[in-house]
């Protein structure tokens, strides 16, 4: 009797939480759970980095602040907040409430989802959804505000985890099913994490929340596409999984596992039920460049948690799956009359599609406020080790530059944005009009993209070397020295690109204009494929065989 009463509140929570947000969940479903994670263990990379990545898919804060650490005075307070995941200048942010700050805090960079510390400890996210019914409105932790904790408090990927399960269970989670990637210099893991159902309350004695860590093997490539990835798990293995106390209790309460079943419990299928090519064909895609060998199918349902690559993985490779839309596959969004006779990937949402139906999801896609490729290295002191290859917008166009975790601040550029105003003080707006304007020929602009591009990246990963080298010799002399040189080194990198991505877009403006391409003082008509003017009836009322042998005089 009380599951069923448990379940009728819960169902009468969702419809009225629902129909509250109506016209504001609902216009940011499609906007949320976007995001695609890598992770690569230590063993799986090619110069032995732990490496992990993040589309920040929607129109979320990409703007970088740098928030020092240090020592705090007993009886001291840190803010929770809610809405610091956007920067929309009509909806700030407000306090949620406040908690106990810890006697020492660490470096962080904060952002949209807050990425690194000072510890070389990285996070990606995406976004899982789980079920509505486990999402409680008494709760006082949003992911985003867990990160920030977690990568304040913490020295290593598994304090990170303990840290912020701690404080969702002590304090309650409020947000809907997130996932996240947690790095440091020598193991990846991954957390997912879901409220604790609609009748917690801060003074039940229960969790306020159920999570799941599951240890990524050294040796292996993580995918996650907005869906749960934990099935299986072993709590007799600490080294390898992680949980809050309630994992098993709240799906048995709910009614959605017993140990009575005969059926193995799984995070995924009790807490995060997901199916569907949203989600599967992008954990596909890189499992299949990754490691052809296994030869996945595109329409299975599920996959592997991780899965050992075919060749060691470097950062170049992230960066080639962070800018994927399924090129040379049947899936390629260059392909076909929705690309357009110019090849654009980019598919604008659609209101009228039914039964499910959508756009073919990619990795890159033009929806994406940032995205990163992170290294943390255990054979460098962390203010060098640390490194996150940061690009502004979609990561198909745009350009990744180095961020190591010592720095002390970066440029303005990646410090001023507003959805709703364009400015050329913002680097955010240099990338996105450039994506924007590729959509007028794709094919054509993305070679002069490309070439801009490789430029900069080719000259970053030939220099990285030497900088760490002369950062090493700096460090060992005095480590101050070393951090100042890499603030410099990385904002001189940050403030070339963006002069060079706002170059690109004068000159693209000139370029590509009216239908011609301009260089070299000459103007060249674009050109139309064949099968394309074909398929859009091309001549259909303009050709002059269709004339016929008739004339009309003058008189009326």
């Amino acid at each position: 009797m009380r599951r069923i009463a448990m379940l009728l509140v819960a169902g009468l929570f969702v419809l009225s939480w629902a129909g509250a947000a109506q016209g504001v969940w609902d216009a940011d479903e499609g906007c949320t759970e976007n995001c695609t994670v890598v992770a690569v263990g230590k063993n799986a990379s090619v110069d032995g980095s732990v490496m992990t990545t993040h589309t920040c898919d929607g129109w979320y804060d990409p703007k970088i602040w740098i928030i020092p650490g240090g020592t705090h005075e007993p009886g001291e307070t840190v803010k929770v907040y809610v809405g610091r995941l956007r920067d929309n200048p009509t909806s700030p942010p407000r306090v949620l409430g406040e908690i106990p700050q810890v006697e020492v805090t660490y470096t962080y960079f904060h952002i949209a989802y807050p990425f690194m510390n000072e510890h070389q400890v990285m996070m990606g996210e995406h976004t899982t959804g789980g079920r509505r019914e486990l999402r409680n409105t008494n709760g006082l932790f949003y992911i985003e505000e867990l990160q920030a904790l977690g990568l304040q408090r913490a020295t290593t990927a598994r304090e990170a985890i303990q840290v912020m399960g701690a404080l969702a269970e002590k304090y309650g989670y409020i947000d809907g099913g997130e996932t996240l990637s947690v790095c440091d210099a020598n193991e990846a893991w991954i957390f997912e994490i879901m409220g604790p159902g609609v009748l917690w309350t801060p003074d039940s004695g229960k969790p306020g929340a159920v999570w799941v860590a599951q240890r990524v093997p050294d040796d292996h490539v993580y995918v996650g596409a907005n869906r749960s990835r934990i099935g299986e798990i072993d709590l007799n293995e600490p080294d390898w999984f992680m949980a809050s106390p309630n994992i098993h209790t709240l799906g048995q309460e709910m009614g959605w596992w017993s140990p009575d079943s005969g059926i193995p419990f799984r995070f995924d299928d009790v807490y995060g039920p997901k199916e569907g090519f949203y989600n599967s064909r992008r954990e596909w895609r890189v499992f299949d460049i990754l490691a052809p060998s296994l030869e996945f199918d595109p329409y299975a349902k599920k996959y592997p948690f991780s899965i050992k690559p075919d060749e060691l993985v470097s950062v170049t490779d992230l960066m080639a799956i962070k800018r994927d839309y399924y090129e040379g596959t049947e899936f390629d969004l260059t392909q076909g009359l929705a690309a357009g006779p110019y090849g654009a990937p980019d598919r604008w949402p659609t209101a009228n599609a039914a039964g499910g139906a959508n756009w073919e999801r990619a990795i890159s896609m033009f929806r994406c406020s940032y995205s990163f490729v992170s290294q943390s290295r255990n054979w460098l002191p962390n203010p060098i080790g640390g490194v996150l290859w940061f690009g502004e917008d979609a990561p198909h166009t745009t350009c990744y530059v180095p961020l190591y975790c010592g720095i002390t601040e970066v440029p303005k550029s990646l410090q001023v944005r507003d959805i709703f105003t364009f400015s050329r003080e913002s680097a955010y707006w240099a990338f996105d009009f450039v994506e924007n304007w590729s959509n007028l020929a794709y094919s054509y602009v993305i070679q002069d993209i490309r070439a801009v591009q490789q430029k900069f990246e080719n000259e970053f990963f030939a220099m990285q070397p030497a900088v760490e080298q002369a950062a090493l010799a700096l460090y060992n002399a005095d480590p101050k020295l070393a951090v100042t040189f890499l603030t410099n080194y990385s904002s001189d990198a940050v403030n070339r690109v963006v002069s060079a991505w706002w170059d690109l877009a004068d000159t693209l403006i000139a370029k590509y204009s009216d239908g011609y391409v301009s260089a070299g003082g000459r103007r060249v008509a674009r050109v139309y494929p064949s099968w394309w003017l074909e398929a859009v009836d091309y001549a259909k009322t303009t050709n002059p065989a269709l004339y016929k042998d008739i004339i009309y005089n003058d008189e009326k």
